[in-house]
């Protein structure tokens, strides 16, 4: 299997810079992968926050079907 990547340019401010390039070198890694490694993380993060965001509208919405935690682990197995 094949990975295709794709280039992104970006400008960054000197104390991202530096940042980034004292956490690669912390982690003894080029900067690209360093800053592919946190923008994963950042990625995850948002998602986590618009799911959280969601799920806190579901619970205020009366319309919403309640789901027992067995029924729910049950379904996905």
């Amino acid at each position: 299997m094949t990975t295709t990547k794709k280039r992104l340019n970006i400008s960054l401010s000197l104390d991202l810079e530096n940042l980034l390039k004292i956490s690669a070198e912390k982690d003894r890694v080029p900067q690209a992968t360093k800053a592919v490694e946190l923008l994963k993380i950042a990625l995850e993060i948002e998602e986590d926050a618009k799911l959280g965001m969601l799920v806190k509208d579901r619970l205020t919405t009366k319309k919403s079907d309640f789901v027992s935690h067995e029924k729910a682990w049950k379904a996905i197995q």
